[in-house]
């Protein structure tokens, strides 16, 4: 495997890559999902709610957690995850900008 040449692209665009990637895969965006709706931290029913393994689950959660969209608390012998707020509204901002960035018209195209 080739080495990344991040060095080519601005801290704005690693970062947006960065975020896009923490959440590129389906057992991502459903903690995630699962973590909004329960509005809490939530602690050992990942397991339970997504049917994946333990290990598994905790291998996504470190992901997610090492992007920024997420928080945990150690409590006893378990950490409780929750919504990082802060990072989550910067995530929203930073993609919401990416998609409105540029003005297409819906009736032309350049490639039709």
């Amino acid at each position: 495997m080739g080495i990344t040449r991040s060095d080519l692209f601005s801290k704005q665009q690693n970062g947006l890559a960065n975020m896009a990637k923490a959440i590129a895969h389906p057992a991502r965006i459903a903690i995630l999902q699962h973590l909004k709706k329960a509005n809490s931290c939530i602690c050992g029913d990942l397991v339970d709610e997504l049917g994946l393994a333990q290990a598994t689950i905790s291998q996504h959660l470190k992901e997610l957690k090492t992007a920024g969209l997420i928080q945990g608390t150690v409590e006893g012998t378990s950490v409780c995850y929750c919504i990082h707020p802060g990072n989550w509204k910067k995530f929203r901002e930073q993609f919401a900008g990416f998609f409105t960035d540029v003005n297409l018209d819906s009736n032309t195209s350049c490639c039709s």
